[in-house]
C-alpha cells in the first residue's frame, strides 16, 4: 500500500529496505552488506549486478538480502547520473588519447542516424577504461557513505530499543 505522493515502486523499495534494516544481524554486518551492494550497483555491469551481488554476498558470507537491496538502490532513473559522473571522473583520471569527451558523446548520440554498430563498438572501446575507473571511484565513495549512514542509523535504532521496554 503506497502512501500519498509516493509511487508504488518507491513504496515497495522503501518496504524492502525497511525489512533489510530490521534483520537480526549486527549493524556493522548489515551496513557492510548494503555498502557492498551499493558499490556493485555503480559498476558498469548493468544487467548482471543482481547476480554479481548474490555471488559476492555468498563468497564473503554477507547477508544476501541486504547486498541485493543495496544493489537495487541504483534505480534506472539514477543510472544516467551515476554513469555520467563516473565517466567524467574516469576521464579526469585516465586522459583519453582520442580526445573523446562528454560533448562529443552527446553529439554522437543526438545524431543517431549516423550511429552504427561500428561507431558504438568504437565508442565503448574508447570510454571503457575511463568508465571502469570512474565507476570504481563512485562506487567506493557511495559504498563508504552508505556504510556510515546505515551503521549510524542502525546503532541509534539498537540503542533506542535497549532503552524502551
Amino acid at each position: 500500500m503506497a502512501t500519498a505522493g509516493v509511487s508504488p515502486a518507491a513504496g515497495r523499495l522503501a518496504g524492502r529496505l525497511s525489512a533489510v534494516l530490521h534483520l537480526d544481524e549486527p549493524p556493522s554486518r548489515i551496513a557492510l552488506a548494503l555498502a557492498v551492494g551499493v558499490f556493485i550497483s555503480c559498476t558498469p555491469f548493468y544487467g548482471l549486478q543482481t547476480l554479481l551481488s548474490l555471488g559476492v554476498a555468498t563468497l564473503f558470507r554477507l547477508n544476501r538480502a541486504a547486498t541485493i537491496a543495496g544493489t537495487w538502490l541504483n534505480l534506472p532513473w539514477f543510472a544516467p547520473f551515476v554513469y555520467g559522473l563516473a565517466l567524467h571522473i574516469g576521464g579526469l583520471i585516465v586522459p583519453d588519447p582520442q580526445g573523446i569527451d562528454a560533448a562529443a558523446i552527446a553529439g554522437l548520440l543526438r545524431t543517431s542516424t549516423s550511429l552504427s554498430w561500428a561507431n558504438v563498438a568504437q565508442l565503448l572501446r574508447d570510454v571503457s577504461l575511463a568508465l571502469l575507473i570512474g565507476t570504481t571511484v563512485v562506487g567506493i565513495v557511495a559504498g563508504f557513505v552508505t556504510f556510515a549512514v546505515v551503521f549510524v542509523l542502525l546503532r541509534r535504532r539498537h540503542a533506542r530499543s535497549m532503552i524502551e521496554p
